[in-house]
């Protein structure tokens, strides 16, 4: 043991010398831009001016190398200090070899003397294996390392005793699609990217819960707990509605309202020729100066809901692109539920680098006010299970596999104003208080700080802050530390569902799933009643979402506002979606009723009923997975590792990830155009079952695995065998040698096919 912990020490000591070796070697001008034929390492400070940040704005270094290595992720405690993820076993080389290595850490950085720059490090946790995320809560912090997630107890700055909350927190999936983010919201839910899973402390007992599935890597909330995120190629995706909401009905594919294209432009606007991206062979990928076109590594969105950059930045998403050494300023505007978004510039961007090494991988709000940036800083940012050649090339070539040992935190501020990070104190009155700063992060901290501490002495003060009708902010975080405390009364939500102000009445809405009782439910049936008949169509989809709740307690008063609802709103689609929520395994009687009620078959809500019910059809033909797992045990291994994550687990696609491998004929059809597809990746948009699936509904690209060492022709033969046999599919086998066979034809290709391609073989 103590010769491991050696080797270790030797191992970390090398990777730090490494980098500043590397820093060393570079004598060139720092004020100018870096060959790109090369990738040198460039000092933190000298990155910033390599830089080119929106006007009136600054960068200014938080931490760097040694003090900070290989950071991913990162939160702040209530003194300010950074807690940081560092993830020093990504990608050892270009071919991914050691990264079952613990070398991974949590770190504790604190600025001491109060120049904003952190001045020491204090390591919490190491060796942890690949670890993703964290979440302070309740005096002990979360952490996730691949597949389990723990929860540990905090002891000056130690871990005390450790608990396992979810021991298949991230069990499926590669580095890249595997749940991260653990984003304490405001309803007191901690919820994740790439996850369909939240969680939540109750006491000593952690409780798991479904969700609408999320993302790929960060999410965020706006002012008022809406969740956002997006996957590699999307620029930002969101929900409509607070996020507890609507997943009751396992055969409904997707919730109108949630998982919504926020921004639907794709742009992006390089300061530095990318060649270093994994298609930048491809036509349509990087423009004539070589700068990459569209997002191909979205990541770390995050709602800006500092008081720093003013007015104009109020409900701004940044949205980092490490592929592309950027970060995307997007302005939201919201009409009704819709909220969208446009860029904020076109040619430009609200911060591009020419250092290649720039790898912006996740974003924060500070409690300064400042736009925080967690810089991975490195050469390869492409997991090993989709580097092309082309890409490898590219590494290889331009010595882009090391060093290892670097990172930085940088934080963007207005040029001319001091960012101040916010106090706390214990005193209930102050917290409460706070709960209208105009900081999101310092409101939030607040909320968490009640909560976390059980400060019943808030009470009171609580009590007179969500009756404080002109500050609307104040109201709803009250609302959810009484929640939070157990101590939200009914008289106070049935006042709140009164409000004249929509963000108010919508929170008041959203708590209703926790403080509904046997003795309370009378009293919220009378109110949704009302809301109904005032006609508020905004709180239409709601009442339909709450109807659930008021289920096991009146099952006649939640049909009949469901039938109240598709009466009067059988057009809308966010009103049937809710409605559709509610009604898993009696989808067909429902729809029967509402024919009878409304006969026109083309109204949304007929058509949204026929779609469940379809689906629910389908599933009762499905085969029993697990006899096609136990014929195929690494196939169905492989399958929940590196396929499901997009195409789902019943097969069917996820939406703006991937079409249904469920009854398609790509996968059913012409065994050696599906060994091509899985081997080297297709290019859509691609027509599935008599439906053509295109971006924004999938991802432009799937990748190929031909190029992982990790996955052999076995491996393909048996995943392939898996699906061509699963749910509605009734194919034959694939053979090994039929892959070996393909494989050998195919060898040197390194671009994806396109639909046009295979129908033409």
């Amino acid at each position: 043991m103590k010769l491991y912990v050696y080797v270790l020490l030797v191992f970390v000591v090398f990777t730090l010398y490494q980098c500043q070796s590397y820093k060393k070697t570079v004598a060139v001008n720092h004020d100018v831009a870096p060959d790109t034929t090369n990738s040198p390492v460039i000092h933190a400070a000298a990155a910033i001016k390599l830089m080119e940040v929106e006007e009136g704005f600054e960068v200014k270094l938080v931490a760097d190398e040694p003090l900070v290595v290989a950071p991913v992720a990162m939160t702040f405690d209530a003194k300010g200090r950074l807690w940081v993820v560092e993830m020093v076993g990504y990608m050892p080389d270009v071919n991914g070899k050691g990264e079952e290595h613990p070398n991974g850490k949590i770190v504790i950085l604190e600025d001491k003397n109060g120049d904003g720059l952190m001045d020491d490090r204090k390591v919490f946790l190491d060796s942890l294996v690949l670890p993703r995320a964290i979440c302070l809560i309740d005096g002990g912090i979360l952490v996730a390392e691949t597949p389990n997630l723990w929860y540990y107890d905090i002891k000056d700055d130690r871990p005390g005793n450790r608990t396992l909350v979810d021991p298949k927190y991230a069990d499926e999936g590669n580095v890249e699609h595997q749940p991260n983010g653990l984003l304490r919201a405001m309803d007191n839910w901690i919820y994740n990217a790439k996850s369909s899973k939240r969680y939540r402390k109750m006491g000593n007992r952690w409780i798991t819960e479904d969700t609408h599935f999320r993302g790929q890597w960060g999410i965020s909330q706006d002012n008022y707990g809406r969740l956002y995120y997006n996957d590699n190629s999307i620029n930002l995706m969101g929900d409509y509605f607070t996020p507890g909401l609507g997943v009751a009905n396992s055969h409904q594919k997707s919730v109108n309202g949630y998982s919504e294209r926020t921004v639907r432009d794709n742009r992006v606007y390089p300061a530095r020729p990318t060649p270093g991206v994994n298609r930048g062979y491809m036509s349509d990928v990087l423009d004539d100066s070589l700068r990459l076109k569209n997002f191909t590594a979205a990541c770390g969105p995050v709602i800006y809901r500092g008081n720093l950059f003013g007015p104009a930045y109020d409900f701004n998403a940044f949205v980092a692109e490490p592929a592309a050494n950027l970060i995307k300023r997007n302005i939201l505007s919201e009409k009704g539920l819709v909220v969208t978004g446009v860029q904020a510039y076109k040619g430009k961007e609200f911060l591009a680098s020419v250092d290649e090494r720039f790898r912006p991988v996740s974003l924060y709000n500070g409690l300064d006010g400042a736009l925080y940036v967690v810089d991975m800083y490195r050469g390869i940012i492409q997991h090993k299970t989709y580097v092309t050649p082309y890409l490898r090339d590219v590494i290889e070539r331009r010595k882009l596999s090391e060093p290892l040992g670097c990172g930085r935190i940088y934080k963007i501020v207005p040029k001319g104003k001091k960012a101040v990070p916010a106090k706390f104190s214990q005193d209930p009155k102050v917290l409460v208080t706070l709960l209208g700063n105009e900081n999101g992060l310092v409101r939030d901290m607040a909320q968490q700080i009640l909560v976390d501490g059980k400060m019943k002495a808030a009470i009171p003060f609580l009590r007179q802050a969500v009756k404080d009708v002109k500050q609307p902010l104040l109201v709803i975080h009250a609302l959810w530390v009484l929640e939070g405390l157990s101590a939200l009364q009914t008289n106070e939500v049935l006042v709140l569902l009164e409000s004249a102000d929509w963000a108010v009445k919508m929170q008041a809405l959203s708590v209703l799933p926790s403080v509904i009782n046997g003795t309370s439910y009378r009293f919220y049936v009378d109110a949704l009643v009302h809301l109904l008949k005032e006609e508020d169509e905004l709180a239409a989809s709601y009442i339909a979402f709450v109807a659930n709740y008021i289920k096991p307690f009146n099952e006649n008063a939640a049909h009949q506002l469901l039938i109240d609802l598709v009466k009067k709103y059988p057009a809308n689609p966010y009103v049937s979606a809710a409605v559709v929520s509610n009604l898993a395994y009696r989808e067909e009687d429902f729809a029967a009723s509402v024919l009878r009620l409304i006969p026109d078959t083309n109204l949304v809500i007929n058509k949204q009923l026929q779609r469940v019910v379809t689906s629910v059809r389908n599933t009762q033909k499905n085969r029993d997975p697990l006899l096609m797992s136990k014929e195929f045990p690494k196939g169905a291994v492989l399958f929940a590792s590196s396929c499901q994550t997009c195409h789902a687990a019943d097969g069917n696609g996820i939406s703006s990830l991937a079409p249904p491998l469920n009854k398609s004929e790509w996968v059913t059809g012409d065994k050696d155009k599906l060994i091509s597809i899985v081997l080297f990746g297709l290019t859509g948009p691609i027509k599935v079952n008599g439906h053509v699936y295109e971006a924004p509904e999938i991802s432009a690209d799937m990748p190929g695995i031909a190029h992982s060492e990790e996955i052999s022709d076995d491996d393909v033969a048996q995943v392939l065998s898996f699906i061509r046999g699963s749910w509605q599919n009734n194919a034959g086998k694939i053979s090994i040698d039929e892959v070996a066979k393909l494989r050998k034809r195919l060898k040197g290709r390194e671009k994806a096919f396109t639909v046009e391609e295979l129908e033409s073989k």
